[in-house]
Order: C-alpha cells, then structure tokens, then sequence
C-alpha cells in the first residue's frame, strides 16, 4: 500500500491505521510539508509526485496494489492567491499518480477529497447529491480529479473511492503523531496554540446567520478519517464499488464554541481578536454522513468535541515544538 503524502497529518494517521488493519505500508512525501519523524509505520520513498518514473519505481519496487493519494497543497487562501501552485500539485500531479498506477497495473485508489468541492451549499446537512460548484481553486482542483477518475475506470478498470472531509481535527489518541503545519491554519490548533502563550487567535467575523454569528463546521476527528479510509479501500476489495462519501459527524459547532471548549480542556483562556469575514467562508458547513456509514460501516468514534480537542490537546502538551520541523 503507498500512501502519498504519508509524512502528512491525514497522511500519518492513514498509515497508522493501514498498518493496525494488517496491511503493509510504504509512504511517499517529498517532505516539504510532512515531517520525517510521522513516518513510523513502514518505509519512506522520498519524492515529488510530479516524478512519474519514480513513482513507478516506488509501485514496482514494492509491489503496490493500491494507493491512498493524500499529497495536496490544501490552504484556500492561498489557492486564491496562488492558482497555479493548486493546479500543478493536485491536478498534475494527482494525475501523474493516476498515469504511474496504471503503467504499473494498480487498480484501486483511495483520493483524499474536500466538502470544498461543493462550494457555498444550498441547504445543510450537506449529502453527496448536493451540487459540486466550487468557489476556491483549491475546491476546484479536488472536484477535476474526482471527475477524472470514472474515466480512468472505463478506459483502464481504475476503482476508486473519494472521501469528502468536513473539517479534520485532533491527533493521535496514543500520541505518536498529531498535527504540526507550518503556519497552521486549522481553528483548533490555532486556539490551541492562543491558549498556551502563542498568538491570539483572529476570529473572522461574528455577524454570520448563526445562534451566536459565528460560523459553524463539522469537525471530524483525524483517526475517524483514517479508518473511513481503510474501510473504503476494504470495500472496494470486497464489492468492486467505486463511490464518493462524505466524512462527518453531523453536528457543526461554531468558532465560540470552540474557543470554549478549548478553554475548557486546558483549563487556560484563549485570547482573541475580532477581524474581517473572509471572501467564500459559508455560515455552515455540516455532512450528511449516512452513506458512509450504510455502504461502509463507519462510526465516528470521538464525535464528542471534547474529545477531539482533548486528543489536539495532549499531543501539543507532549510536542509544543511538533515535530521539531524534522
């Protein structure tokens, strides 16, 4: 099993679990986000995912028959910003993967996938029949691989599964790996990190239609994501299926209460500051997650939000400097 961009968050925590459901697991990161030291659970294969042929030499040399493809720049902002950077990282070179997979015979791939791909929802919980209409680049370069993958299964018996995720969250229960960005977008490490002596954390605006004007989303705990995406590649063995799901748990919570909740677990408060909206932020954003859990037996286990920050938590404790930027 290759696992790209396995020195990642989602990436490492994927591996863990490939690895405690009997699989062998080889990552593949160029580490230029991902650290060496998430890379615990089988070999690392150093490389771009824009270098086909030793993408090829990686499936080859390892005897690869399935790929979760987690390698992506992932930040909207900065897609904005920087459109070019988004289309060649997750266009070109999810596509290369795609091309390696197929010169090498390997048939099943698992996409790491966004509810970005739907853009500003028309109704909430969000199911996998809502319109896919992007409003990011970073939305859209997820929703031109998605597209391009029932091609692949017609013209070369590709099967594949996307994951649309909510908003993943939290670490490792064990705390051998956690999140560590640089510069960390995410809400919750940011509160985090506010509590515990770092920045204050901005707060983009609080005039939203919600119970407190605050905006709400879906967090999903990262280990819950990593065994949707094992048993996505289980089914897929087993039925040949080849699907999108959504990652979630249902209940969005919204930036206050959040920042509460981290006040509470730490027992330490978060200072913040109130700043501007940002451009395409939806009020709300939460997941219709019963497909997943029908067709692929997935229960989020820490659907509790105490639970998740507790886990972000605890592997900030025991890492304040992550993974030291190895």
């Amino acid at each position: 099993m290759l696992v790209t961009g396995g020195a990642g968050y989602i990436g490492s925590h994927a591996a863990k679990a490939l690895c405690g459901a009997g699989y062998r697991v080889v990552a593949y990161d160029n580490l230029s986000a991902g650290h060496r030291s998430a890379v615990r659970y089988g070999p690392l294969v150093e490389g771009d995912i824009a270098d086909v042929a030793n993408i090829r030499q990686a499936l080859r040399r390892h005897e690869i028959f399935a790929v979760m493809h987690f390698a992506a720049v992932l930040d909207v902002g900065e897609s904005v910003r920087d459109p070019g950077r988004y289309y060649r990282n997750n266009v070109v070179g999810a596509l290369g993967v795609l091309e390696a997979m197929v010169a090498e015979s390997v048939g099943y791939f698992v996409l790491s996938s966004t509810c970005a791909t739907y853009g500003e929802p028309v109704g909430t919980p969000i199911t996998e029949m809502h319109a896919q209409r992007p409003i990011s680049p970073y939305g859209e370069t997820k929703l031109a691989i998605e597209r391009a993958l029932p091609h692949f299964l017609r013209a070369h018996g590709l099967r594949s599964v996307a994951l649309r995720y909510f908003n993943a969250a939290g670490a490792d229960p064990e705390g051998e790996i956690g999140e560590d960005h640089h510069p960390e977008i995410h809400l919750i490490p940011r509160a985090i990190g506010a509590a515990a002596g770092g920045p204050a954390l901005e707060v983009f605006g609080d005039d939203y239609p919600t119970p407190d004007g605050t905006c709400l989303r879906d967090y999903v705990h990262v280990s819950d994501l990593a065994d949707a995406h094992v048993r996505a590649l289980e089914a897929m063995r087993t039925k040949g299926a080849s699907d999108a799901y959504n990652l979630g748990t249902g209940r969005p919570h919204s930036v206050r209460e959040v920042i509460a909740t981290v006040e509470r677990v730490t027992g330490r408060r978060v200072p913040w500051t109130l700043a501007a909206r940002r451009p395409g932020d939806p009020a709300i954003l939460s997941a219709a997650a019963d497909r997943a859990r029908s067709e692929l037996g997935w229960t989020p286990r820490f659907a509790d939000l105490e639970a998740i920050v507790s886990t972000a938590w605890n592997w900030q404790r025991a890492h304040p400097q992550g993974y030291g930027h190895g």
